[in-house]
């Protein structure tokens, strides 16, 4: 789960530049809070995101135990491409990580939260 300010434009960038479907949203009047809930498949069968709009908060501080969201893809290339053609912002490009071959990406969502792309194929090459 991670807090949203705006979650209409968090909606947006996890549906339609990473492609992931939205597949629940429910508002809570009573504890002024919205989730929503994202993914790639359905929640019975694949991780899901859980996006939580606190309706009364203007801002967050990042928790320096967060790292970041991890999520293979079959082509880092491509789909850093349609990530920047779709408004998308990717902060590191393609390419191998520090220590090791597997080539990885960063991009961030509307909030800040990193969010790494790592290349399947070269995973399962780098060992």
């Amino acid at each position: 789960m991670i807090r949203v300010l705006d979650l209409k434009k968090s909606i947006c960038f996890y549906t339609d530049i990473l492609g992931m479907k939205l597949l629940r949203k429910k508002d809570y009047p009573s504890g002024r809070f919205t989730l929503a809930f994202v993914g790639f498949g359905s929640e019975s069968n694949s991780c899901v995101l859980e996006l939580t709009h606190n309706w009364d908060v203007e801002n967050y501080q990042m928790g320096n135990a967060y790292g970041h969201i991890a999520l293979g893809v079959d082509d880092i290339y491509q789909t850093c491409e349609a990530i920047k053609k779709n408004g998308g912002k990717v902060t590191r490009e393609p390419g191998p990580m520090k220590h090791g071959k597997t080539v990885i990406a960063f991009v961030d969502d509307p909030d800040g939260y990193k969010i790494e792309l790592i290349d399947l194929a070269s995973r399962n090459n780098a060992n």
